[in-house]
């Protein structure tokens, strides 16, 4: 089992993807983490991108639109993280976010699952 699984879902953000992945390779230093990025039929050369600049990410394409909460279950169905966070691509996250995060839930049994 991982510690985390990270689940971006991508359309036509190619720039911000890039910036998102960049923030992300920093900040899983130290943790088991799976990368996952859903795109939804970009056609601005993301999946591309993404094939070329970040190897280790696992990358679904879909050849149609899903939509935001199609996209992330699809990925959800494969995780194996221990936790699951969605990602927003637009987003850059500090080099200690996913370490302080894990810590934080590791401390608190509690405070994550609902069931």
């Amino acid at each position: 089992m991982k510690d985390l699984s990270v689940i971006i879902v991508n359309y036509n953000v190619s720039y911000f993807l890039e910036q998102c992945l960049l923030s992300v390779r920093k900040a899983v230093q130290g943790l088991e983490v799976e990368v996952f990025v859903v795109d939804n039929n970009s056609v601005d050369g993301s999946v591309e991108m993404v094939q070329r600049r970040f190897p280790e990410v696992l990358l679904l394409a879909n050849k149609e639109n899903l939509g935001f909460s199609k996209a992330n279950n699809q990925a959800m169905r494969q995780a194996q993280g221990k936790y699951v966070l969605l990602l927003n691509p637009d987003t850059v996250v500090e080099e200690d976010t996913f370490r302080k995060c894990f810590q934080f839930m590791e401390e608190r049994p509690g405070a994550g699952p609902w069931v």
